[in-house]
């Protein structure tokens, strides 16, 4: 999939899909038609750069209801030819999870679409989960046999029908049809489901991989192998290590992590982290600037992962770097610093926005470092990190540490975020937003009322709202 296009953070558009809270409301009081268009772009073309861990269906589920906006453009969407031949996911996955989502707030026709979008649409699978969720039994019971038409009555098709069961997210329907007393359906299922029981045993009781009975030179001799041909084996080959090497075999190790093949010495660095081997620091040293990038890559993540003060120390001799490691450093910093650091992890945020923008890499840990530390002037940049960039998690990191640096915080963007698509945004929202104003009030009853609320963020409002709170 190819990154998506994000319009600039001052139009509807470009609110809308980065979540924002600002989105929701400038789409309800812009013009209808406008507003819907810019809601079914979104929705049409998935604007998360990773779609399998940010959220945006309720969001967008809510401004549908808000709205009342029809699934027209939805089901043009689905039933588009194209949908046989881009079967990604993340071509019709926020579309679905959205029509779930409405379906789950009585929309008789988001409840329809998803039936008829599984019984003849490619990305059934993720309908019929959503199905499951939200649809009675008799609903379910009539995709049997349409779902089952996609597995013909071959070893191939019933071998594909068994891994489906098997690897099932939602397993409700499979476990309604399994009571069919028609033998095409119920006999079929049950057999797919005892295939699948067998294909996991069978998995279980044959292991793949490298054996802890295997010597230290042989784990090196393995990863060195898998990086031949192409695969990048040191994470695993590391643990490996750790099973079977002892004390004796350290002078080895070491001596791997400093001049070994590529393979074995990324494998020797990962060890020497996880042991927390004092001389892993000045190994890293020396390979981030030898002549390899992935031994450079691979020292690098191995030293953040290592623990106590003499890390941090020489953190804060790198945190100077132009390099990798020095980024890096500023990270260690950001995470396990003291105040004294302040300076260098604000630096290090101010270099990494203006060099790389607000979607870079490193700025996660950085937002998370200048709240931990309390670093009030750094407030300026997290604003803007919060306006302009894409990911809705940063976005909700850059909300936390503003929620710890900025005192205009409640009156401002925590007011913002009760209409964030992010519930632990919305969570810190509801526990900082000012009530004087009259929209959070009645935000945060509209929340606490809403059954597809998350839990965390119920909870949260009802902490302001409940018996014990001043009243709203």
């Amino acid at each position: 999939m190819f990154d998506p296009f994000i319009a600039p953070s001052g139009t509807l558009l470009g609110l809308l899909q980065r979540g924002r809270g600002d989105g929701t409301l400038h789409a309800l009081a812009a013009p209808r038609p406008e507003a819907l268009a810019a809601l079914n772009h979104c929705v049409l073309s998935d604007p998360r750069h990773d779609w399998q861990v940010e959220n945006r269906s309720l969001y967008y589920a809510r401004l549908y209801l808000d709205l009342d906006g029809g699934v027209e453009e939805i089901e043009r969407h689905l039933s588009d030819p194209e949908d046989h031949l881009d079967t990604d996911d993340s071509r019709t996955g926020l579309a679905l999870a959205v029509l779930g989502h409405l379906a789950s707030y009585g929309r008789g026709d988001a409840l329809a679409l998803l039936r008829r979008y599984a019984a003849t649409g490619a990305n059934w699978a993720w309908a019929l989960d959503e199905l499951a969720l939200r649809d009675d039994d008799a609903g379910l019971r009539s995709l049997a046999e349409p779902v089952l038409a996609r597995f013909p009555a071959t070893a191939e098709g019933s071998a594909a029908l068994a891994a489906t069961v098997r690897d099932a997210f939602e397993p409700r329907p499979w476990r309604l049809w399994a009571d069919d007393p028609r033998e095409a359906v119920g006999a079929r299922i049950r057999a797919a489901t005892e295939q699948g029981s067998f294909d996991r045993w069978q998995r279980q009781m044959s292991p793949r991989g490298p054996r802890p009975g295997w010597s230290v030179q042989a784990v090196l001799d393995w990863a060195q192998e898998g990086l031949e041909r192409g695969s990048a084996l040191h994470v695993p080959a590391a643990r490996c290590l750790a099973a079977v090497a002892g004390a004796e075999d350290r002078p080895a190790i070491v001596e791997a992590a400093r001049d070994g093949a590529e393979g074995a010495r990324c494998a020797a660095l990962h060890y020497l982290a996880q042991v927390q081997d004092p001389d892993l620091l000045d190994l890293v040293e020396q390979a981030v600037v030898g002549p390899s990038p992935l031994v450079a890559d691979a020292a690098v993540a191995a030293f953040e992962r290592m623990a106590g003060d003499a890390a941090v120390d020489r953190a804060r001799r790198w945190a100077h770097r132009p390099d990798a490691l020095g980024a890096s450093a500023a990270g260690v910093l950001a995470c396990r610093g003291t105040a004294r650091d302040a300076q260098l992890v604000l630096g290090a945020l101010r270099e990494a926005v203006r060099g790389d923008g607000p979607d870079a890499p490193r700025l996660w840990t950085l937002v998370d470092g200048t709240g931990r530390l309390g670093i009030g002037c750094a407030a300026p940049v997290l604003r803007h990190v919060y306006r302009e960039t894409s990911s809705s998690h940063l976005r909700g990191r850059a909300a936390r540490a503003l929620a710890a640096t900025d005192p205009s915080f409640p009156t401002g963007f925590a007011v913002e975020c009760l209409w964030d698509c992010e519930e632990t945004t919305r969570e810190l929202a509801a526990l900082h937003a000012e009530t004087g104003d009259i929209r959070v009030a009645e935000r945060l009853r509209r929340l606490a009322a809403d059954p597809a609320e998350e839990a965390e963020v119920q909870t949260a409002v009802r902490s302001r709202i409940g018996p014990d709170a001043s009243a709203l």
